[in-house]
């Protein structure tokens, strides 16, 4: 059986779909790596909302997918921007699925970090930042999971330099109660992000964020960085406090950044690994024996796919999330919060199915193949 698929260049090739997925299996948390999956949430697709409303979220579908990712040793990043916060999922919705998922890990013993962040606000004071800021902390550590202080649009917005970071950050990390997981988030991935730590020279931004870490080196569990630039990440996680993590968030280049060096390693928080699941567990569990080697055969292959989902503009990654979701039999539907699923181009799901169908990603092939095909006849597509 074959599958007709536009290109990206017009036209239509044939496509011969993989007859049986790779076989992978469940497991125990790893023990070289800590490893988090950024986890997209499910809408509900009977809901009657616009793209202007309130997230209509399916609870069932988003936290059985979470059980999925933590029966193979992933942890779960919670209502981070996978889970389209600020991008569909508002404070509201972000508060309600940190809760229920918050509750879900403690009966599964899963393991959960929970993005901490500002956006009840468009705009705003420091003072109504920093306000914000602990709401959501407040929420997530009152859920009993870790958090994840992530980059604030509207600190963004209104810090005046570098000294309005250190300021901030600071009044935060003295009170939390646990070590928290600082996020750079690159403009890439946000547009509004642009300039953050007080400087778009990112020299000049790496000294500022490396000094509120050295000022706190006791509330800082780790960084994720995510400005999908390997060597800056290298750098940085060089110049760490001891005791203090890199988790790399580069969906570009996380093979060799987990896999490291002779001078150390990065441990992952990444998007991607909400499609590659399963399979990321197992190349973690081959690294858990030293098998560096063996790491890089199974995830290398993955990259590919990785860079198209977050090809520019990078943002709607999460619509390639989903399709893969749905492709996957994780969800019955294709619709996203927000209206998002239309953010991707009919060749961009050709490509993304048959780079997935490739490496083995869906249980069930057949099921993969026939979702395509329904979404190709819906754009005119005849087989």
């Amino acid at each position: 059986m074959t599958i007709r698929l536009p290109g990206a260049e017009g036209g239509f090739r044939t496509y011969e779909p993989r007859p049986e997925p790779l076989a992978l299996h469940t497991g125990a948390p790893f023990t070289s790596r800590t490893v988090f999956s950024a986890a997209h949430v499910v809408a509900d697709p009977f809901a009657d909302v616009h793209p202007d409303s309130p997230a209509a979220v399916d609870w069932d579908a988003t936290l059985a997918f979470r059980r999925h990712l933590w029966s193979h040793g992933l942890g779960v990043a919670e209502a981070m921007d996978t889970a389209q916060r600020g991008m569909g999922l508002d404070w509201a919705g972000a508060a309600e699925l940190i809760r229920r998922s918050a509750a879900e890990a403690r009966a599964e013993g899963g393991r959960i970090a929970c993005g901490v962040g500002t956006d009840q606000l468009t705009a705003g004071t420091l003072a109504e930042v920093r306000a914000a800021y602990e709401e959501q902390l407040a929420v997530v550590e009152e859920s009993g999971a870790q958090a994840i202080l992530m980059a604030s649009r509207a600190l963004c917005a209104a810090a005046r330099g570098p000294e309005d970071y250190l300021e901030v950050y600071g009044h935060l990390l003295r009170q939390a109660a646990e070590p928290v997981i600082l996020h750079w988030l690159g403009p890439m991935f946000d547009p509004a992000l642009d300039g953050y730590w007080g400087s778009a020279d990112l020299d000049a931004a790496t000294e500022t964020f490396l000094e509120v870490i050295a000022a706190h080196p006791d509330k800082v569990d780790g960084i994720k960085v995510s400005l999908l630039d390997a060597q800056r990440e290298i750098d940085l996680r060089r110049r760490l406090p001891d005791g203090v993590r890199c988790y790399t968030g580069d969906d570009f280049n996380y093979p060799e950044l987990i896999a490291g060096d002779e001078q150390g390693f990065s441990h992952a928080l990444l998007g991607i690994f909400d499609p590659l699941g399963p399979l990321a567990a197992e190349a973690v569990r081959v690294l858990d024996t030293g098998d560096t080697q063996g790491f890089r055969a199974l995830l290398d292959p993955t990259v590919e796919l990785s860079r198209h989902l977050f090809q520019a503009p990078t943002r709607f990654y999460k619509t390639g999330v989903v399709f893969l979701a749905w492709l996957a039999g994780h969800q019955t539907h294709f619709t996203m919060v927000g209206g998002l699923q239309s953010a991707r181009s009919l060749p961009h799901f050709a490509r993304a199915y048959e780079l997935a169908d490739t490496l083995g990603l869906f249980p069930d092939p057949k099921l993969a193949e026939e979702r395509m095909k329904t979404l190709l006849a819906l754009y005119g597509v005849d087989q």
